[in-house]
């Protein structure tokens, strides 16, 4: 009953920032080029690392290290349909790094305050999206990612388990936990 509310929560939170987004950008007949592809996916890619790494800035320079290596491995791409897939990888395995590098500096230098989100997005969200983004934050990398991926990336388990490197298992289990762990998040006093 729990993991049923925090689903339903996530979906429709990450559902939203989903559709704010606009549908995501239909593969072309023709084969597209590295600027074609930056054109058309840079955005949406630049907000599933905000999600993932929670500062906007630290998103883009992941994003842009994820092209720059699509672009340094252009020639050895299987084909252009795969560059996506590349690139949401690419994506999630930098913001794992950012956030690896991140626990470490913060074992040397006294933690800061998180940077608050800006007032125009969380102005276009609810209370309760509002929550269910600010308990989102607060679940360990691995869960976030998952959750992010199912509900904002809007991918499947076997998409997911692709872009994070983990099992289908993993992933179902994975998304049960951070949704079981969310809700508890979101019914603690704040």
């Amino acid at each position: 009953m729990l993991e049923g509310n925090a689903e339903r929560s996530v979906e429709a939170t990450l559902g939203h920032l989903r559709v704010m987004d606009g549908p995501a950008p239909a593969q072309a007949p023709t084969p597209l080029t590295l600027e074609d592809l930056y054109r058309q996916h840079r955005m949406r890619l630049v907000r599933l690392a905000i999600l993932l790494v929670d500062e906007p800035a630290t998103a883009e320079d992941v994003v842009q290290e994820a092209f720059t290596g699509l672009h340094r491995n252009w020639g050895r791409l299987r084909d252009a349909a795969a560059a996506v897939g590349y690139l949401r990888t690419a994506v999630v395995n930098g913001s794992r790094s950012v956030l690896r590098r991140r626990k470490t500096a913060r074992e040397y230098v006294p933690p800061h305050a998180v940077n608050a989100r800006s007032a125009e997005s969380l102005a276009m969200l609810s209370s309760e999206h509002q929550a269910v983004v600010s308990a989102l934050s607060k679940l360990p990398p691995r869960q976030r990612e998952v959750l992010v991926l199912r509900y904002y990336g809007g991918l499947s388990e076997a998409e997911i388990s692709e872009a994070a490197g983990i099992s289908k298992g993993t992933v179902k289990s994975t998304a049960s936990r951070a949704l079981e762990a969310l809700q508890k998040a979101m019914q603690a006093p704040q």
